[in-house]
């Protein structure tokens, strides 16, 4: 399919000035503080830490309005450097105040690739965490903050990810493109010819956030990639990949593949650690889950194998946005193949 205009590739400059941008309105730090999931999973694992974090030195990377420097300190942290790039930062200075941590924290204004520490620091905690995981490559500064500023055997947190995959059935989009069979009894006009460009404008390659209710995943989640944080280089997160094997529930129509992550918190009394999931299983998150629809649907019967690999990737248009190669089998149907992506700035010109 041609385009009037063509995309243009942004240089890494405007790409981090519109990323920035983005979280300088009071709206996104809303909806993050407001995901009690998210920021109470946060509370309570530095609280579990607190004896790793009492009298150390803490990193907060990417802090926004520095909720968990407020919770590092509030756990006992000699000193809390709370590196936070965009203009948020100047609001998160009046919370530091507010609070009575001034002597605890101190809120630094730039990225955490250029800002220079006065010391290496004992803790890491960072929510890192974009939509399919990766999604704004903010976990790439948390691993330069790791080999730049961490203490050897330093803490990390979260220390683990976990991304996952299982075929849905969306019933709105069934309906939706049911609709154009429709229109000729309410109103005398056949325009079923419609439900092929439906769906091609519906089903089509963007990757869509959005929640996907429990009955509607088709099988059990296959875990396809793990990231352990100690370890993992910026280099692997070039192309995270792996393989995944479902079977489904029943007879239903696969509309698209949804991907959700994990992220795991090490604590000294919880021998598994504690996860901060954004499962269609679990309680909603503002993350929701990726949804990433076929060309069209495929029928399946109880234990139909759908089976494939996904491929994680950063866009070439924009390496702040991320992409998602599916490489599936649905049954005895042919291997396919597509790419998906979150539409990006790219298509959009700068602004003067």
């Amino acid at each position: 399919m041609s385009h009037s205009v063509k995309k243009r590739k942004l240089d890494k400059n405007r790409q981090d000035t519109l990323y920035f941008d983005s979280y300088s309105d009071v709206t996104i730090h809303e909806e993050m503080i407001a995901d009690y999931v998210r920021t109470n999973t946060y509370r309570t694992a530095i609280e579990r830490n607190s004896e790793l974090i009492r009298g150390k030195v803490v990193l907060d990377v990417g802090a926004g309005t520095g909720v968990l420097s407020v919770f590092c300190a509030q756990a006992g942290a000699k000193k809390v450097f709370a590196v936070e790039a965009c203009s948020i930062a100047e609001q998160a200075v009046k919370i530091v105040r507010q609070n009575n941590l001034q002597d605890h924290i101190e809120v630094i204004r730039g990225t955490v690739e250029t800002v220079e520490l006065p010391e290496p620091v004992d803790v890491i905690v960072s929510e890192w965490m974009g939509y399919a995981l990766l999604h704004e490559s903010m976990l790439n500064s948390v691993l330069y903050a790791r080999d730049k500023w961490l203490k050897p055997g330093g803490l990390i947190l979260p220390s683990k990810a976990e991304l996952y995959i299982a075929p849905v059935c969306d019933p709105v989009v069934e309906d939706r493109l049911h609709f154009w069979y429709t229109v000729k009894d309410q109103y005398g006009v056949d325009m079923s010819c419609m439900s092929d460009f439906a769906r091609k404008c519906i089903m089509n390659s963007d990757i869509t956030m959005n929640f996907v209710s429990i009955e509607d995943v088709l099988s059990h989640p296959a875990r396809f990639a793990e990231l352990d944080l100690y370890s993992v280089t910026a280099e692997e997160l070039r192309s995270v990949k792996g393989h995944f094997r479902c079977e489904s529930f029943g007879c239903s129509a696969v509309s698209g593949f949804c991907v959700y992550f994990t992220v795991t918190f090490t604590c000294p009394d919880m021998q598994q650690g504690l996860v901060l999931s954004t499962s269609p299983f679990k309680p909603d998150t503002h993350w929701k889950q990726a949804v990433l629809y076929l060309d069209a649907p495929v029928s399946v019967e109880q234990d139909t194998l759908v089976s494939g690999e996904v491929s994680m990737f950063p866009s070439e248009d924009s390496a702040r946005h991320i992409c998602i190669g599916v490489d599936f089998t649905i049954g005895e149907q042919k291997r396919q193949t597509k790419i998906f992506s979150i539409p990006d700035w790219s298509n959009s010109e700068p602004q003067p």
